[in-house]
């Protein structure tokens, strides 16, 4: 583990999705990068185990109020949707991806997890790449200039 953030296989695909460079994506006056929790969880069976329940509630809502002009919140995977959009999010993360047009007044974009373990997903959803990822490449750039 490098200890840096999508330092792999998914932030390939993640950069991908935004249309960045590494150079922008790791730019800290362009993006912030906040995982549900803020240490590593370890290894369970099927990949990570899930975030420690306690990181959300106690830190995110201190660490966004001290960014400033945030333009989209990415909420990457079902441990994400489940705290922002709690009640809101549809039966399934799947359900939630496709009504993404329901969350975007307020600032979030749900997307399933970009890791190569989401292919099979990916290829069954194709209207991922053809609805989201060009929304969301336009959204960064017109935000980026």
């Amino acid at each position: 583990m490098s200890g840096i953030p999508f330092n792999d296989a998914s932030g390939d695909r993640l950069r991908d999705w935004l249309g960045v460079t590494p150079a922008q994506f790791y730019d800290e006056s362009l993006f912030a990068i906040m995982p549900m929790g803020f240490c590593y969880p370890g290894r369970g069976k099927g990949g990570d185990n899930p975030p420690r329940p306690e990181c959300a509630p106690l830190w995110h809502e201190r660490v966004r109020a001290t960014l400033p002009d945030i333009k989209l919140t990415l909420l990457i995977g079902a441990y994400a949707q489940a705290h922002y959009l709690g009640s809101r999010r549809k039966a399934t993360l799947g359900d939630t991806v496709r009504a993404w047009r329901d969350y975007i007044d307020d600032g979030y974009l749900p997307l399933v997890h970009p890791s190569p373990r989401n292919q099979i997903w990916l290829k069954r959803n194709p209207w991922f790449e053809t609805e989201i990822v060009p929304y969301l490449r336009s959204t960064i750039m017109t935000a980026l200039t």
